[in-house]
């Protein structure tokens, strides 16, 4: 399979389709090698317009969701990013050409594992994996310039706000199925957070961020 050109057919079917217009973003899905974020079966099927299933319970995202994500939070090359439920690493791969630095996030610690093999292996040299309860972020680097998830959260915890730097932009799907949002939540110098409706997103959902059942009389 021809997988240079499978990245250009992803980017022009996929992503420019969907108003990503962001040429950072699409040169990025043009250099990442999707197929190696994935398992070796799977490989041929690494550009598909699906998720697809990276192993205990997790998915590696499909890529026009996941695009546009990017794009609404604006990403420079001097942010410090951190990347919340990274799996394999491929978006981690992805934000290291946009943003300055990538802290990686991922609660499995054999995901965290194929994630660090990939990107070593790789050279993305400006991403570092961590592990930890993806619900408590990763407060040792913070703050952050930006945050984004790799999944869909039915709640935002306070303390992704509180690692965020002032001015700084964070990213979340937030529901479950086609009623989900992405909303794009901003910092101002004073440390009061505002946040905006981007677009409707149905993505998979990142474990920890369940809402709590609640007793209704």
């Amino acid at each position: 399979m021809d997988f240079k050109d499978a990245r250009t057919k992803l980017v022009d079917n996929q992503i420019r389709t969907t108003d990503v217009t962001s040429h950072a973003i699409l040169r990025a899905f043009l250099t990442v090698p999707r197929e190696e974020f994935v398992p070796s079966a799977k490989r041929p099927l690494a550009y598909i317009d699906e998720d697809i299933s990276v192993g205990n319970g997790r998915f590696l995202m499909e890529a026009s969701p996941f695009a546009k994500i990017l794009q609404l939070a604006s990403i420079s090359e001097d942010d410090v990013v951190l990347d919340v439920g990274t799996g394999t690493g491929y978006g981690a791969a992805i934000l290291s050409l946009l943003a300055s630095s990538v802290v990686a996030l991922e609660c499995d610690e054999e995901l965290a594992g194929t994630a660090t093999d990939v990107l070593n292996r790789l050279d993305y040299v400006t991403c570092s994996v961590v592990t930890g309860e993806l619900e408590k972020g990763y407060p040792d680097e913070a703050p952050y310039d930006v945050i984004l998830f790799e999944g869909a959260i039915d709640t935002l915890p306070q303390t992704f706000l509180d690692q965020l730097r002032e001015g700084g932009r964070l990213v979340a799907v937030i529901g479950r199925g086609l009623s989900a949002e992405a909303r794009l939540f901003i910092k101002d110098e004073d440390g009061i957070v505002s946040d905006r409706f981007g677009f409707n997103c149905a993505i998979k959902p990142l474990p920890g961020f369940s809402k709590k059942a609640e007793f209704v009389f």
